[in-house]
């Protein structure tokens, strides 16, 4: 299936399930640029929790964002109960501006949900000639120092930066041992993981991923040193924004958390540095060290592939499709 034909398909699921359709085409993007890209844990296998979210009300799929206030290097904006997505795409051109003004420039996003990836959301950015960072929260699922309960999110965070040459450098990661997304994986197929991601519920050691999702926590990456990015993570896009911090975010499930969102970019024009090409010095760096790949290649390679084979999509999951969309 062509990227585009997806897009469509994914944005009429949604419209037909109580989303505004200037709403729903930019998770729609974002849903199928996973999906084109090889980050399953955050494409299709996310839609049914984003359906889930509008028909419980427990998210607003037609909320418009509110500005909360404005500074020459700052924007906070209410998502009224809303989708982080629609929030950042209205105030994408406003923060570049901004930051090509000032230097650099901070979107927060309150009382918001992202359920998402969030390359997609920065990966432009850098197109564009900016570095740029992002990091959300989400309901508490990870534990803090030595605990051994859930108390901080997964609480993922990205970069991005441009280069002289090629694509964009751009990670994505949480601050788990294993995403929740790749947790939801692991339990749609059925499959064990490590006994050093989690815990269930009691606090004991589980290899079943559904034990972590009902009531257990995860491990952050790193022990300690994971769960103070996690903390500081909380801070920025719940602290910051005015958003609600993990363990104040009610638990519903495997729909998506509402918290907040930090997005700060640069203007390395402004700082008088030609980035791109001191960056493609240190890329040719980690290439003579060893290290084949970069943080995104292997999306970059899978979207090539795509674009010229189209995107695989199951029969099962087709059948999902047209049954959201109400064919």
């Amino acid at each position: 299936m062509k990227p585009e034909e997806l897009v469509s398909r994914v944005q009429r699921a949604l419209v037909a399930n109580g989303f505004a359709e200037a709403i729903a085409a930019p998770i729609a993007r974002s849903i199928t640029a996973c999906e084109r890209d090889g980050t399953l844990s955050h494409g299709l296998l996310r839609l049914p929790g984003f359906v889930d979210a509008v028909r419980t009300g427990w998210a607003d799929g037609k909320a418009m964002p509110v500005e909360v206030s404005r500074s020459p290097s700052m924007l906070v904006l209410d998502a009224m109960n809303g989708f982080t997505h629609y929030a950042l795409e209205n105030a994408r051109g406003s923060i570049m501006a901004k930051a090509s003004r000032t230097g650099s420039a901070i979107l927060l996003i309150r009382n918001a949900h992202h359920f998402a990836a969030l390359w997609p959301d920065i990966e432009g950015f850098a197109r564009e000639g900016f570095i740029a960072f992002s990091c959300v929260t989400s309901r508490a699922r990870l534990t803090a120092w030595s605990g051994g309960g859930p108390v901080f999110g997964t609480n993922a965070s990205a970069f991005a930066c441009p280069r002289a040459q090629g694509d964009p450098v751009v990670w994505d990661q949480a601050t788990s041992i294993m995403s929740q997304g790749d947790l939801l994986l692991a339990a749609k197929d059925g499959r064990a993981i490590p006994l050093d991601v989690g815990v269930d519920a009691n606090g004991e050691p589980t290899d079943d991923p559904n034990a972590i999702l009902a009531g257990g926590a995860l491990h952050p990456f790193g022990s300690r040193k994971g769960a103070s990015i996690a903390f500081m993570v909380e801070v920025l896009a719940a602290g910051l924004s005015g958003g609600v911090f993990g363990y104040e975010s009610p638990a519903q499930g495997t729909m998506p958390s509402k918290g907040g969102q930090f997005v700060m970019i640069i203007d390395p024009r402004r700082a008088g540095a030609d980035v791109g090409t001191r960056v493609e010095g240190l890329v040719d760096a980690v290439h003579a060290a060893g290290s084949p790949d970069l943080p995104g290649s292997r999306r970059y390679r899978r979207r090539a592939q795509a674009f010229t084979d189209g995107i695989l999509v199951s029969d099962e999951t087709m059948a999902m499709l047209d049954r959201l969309a109400g064919a």
